[in-house]
């Protein structure tokens, strides 16, 4: 059963993520984004592959409004970097990190986190007219700065933002409770071909 048919409205996912970027450091710090650059190959996106198509807008692909809520609540909380926008790259988990080449690429494409979870989630929650957010937390540089990514390093992260995380999600919840002012709602309006 859908967390649309539900009545579920609002959803918050928690991704760990390695960093693109020098600024978005590893261990301390949150970044809430608010685009993608999908590099997936093998995933099912849509919910419309027929026999009614819809074309949806992702040029926001993340809710402004629950957006806000996290990043207000992950500064006011302290002793985390928060950056509220970044463009998250997401490839196959396969599993395998990034080659060299490939951590370099997405630098140059303006990527600044990345990680193998996001998509579909994001674009399905879109077709489905859901507020959709990430609270990303850095555990990691990407390969592009010269040491490669390691498992057990990842995994030890995660576990010390575990309570942060926690804790950013159940005080931003109620923040973000009742009647949805974003555009999130109208994804539908004037998407079918």
């Amino acid at each position: 059963m859908g967390l649309n048919s539900v009545g579920v409205k609002r959803i918050i996912g928690i991704n760990a993520v390695g960093s693109l970027k020098e600024e978005m450091r590893p261990g301390g710090d949150v970044v809430i984004p608010d685009q993608f650059i999908d590099f997936t190959k093998r995933r099912d996106s849509t919910f419309y592959d027929g026999p009614s198509v819809y074309h949806i807008s992702t040029a926001d692909p993340f809710c402004p409004d629950v957006n806000s809520a996290l990043a207000s609540q992950a500064r006011a909380m302290g002793g985390k970097r928060v950056h509220d926008s970044g463009t998250y790259v997401v490839i196959e988990g396969g599993p395998r990190f990034s080659t060299r080449a490939e951590s370099k690429m997405f630098r140059q494409f303006g990527g600044d986190i990345i990680g193998m979870t996001l998509v579909p989630e994001v674009v399905l929650a879109d077709e489905m007219a859901m507020c959709y957010s990430v609270l990303a937390t850095v555990t990691d540089y990407d390969v592009w700065s010269e040491k490669p990514v390691d498992t057990s390093e990842v995994l030890r992260v995660m576990k010390e933002n575990e309570d942060v995380v926690r804790e950013v999600v159940r005080e931003t919840v109620p923040r973000i409770s009742g009647e949805r002012k974003c555009n999130c709602s109208s994804r539908l309006e004037n998407a079918k071909a």
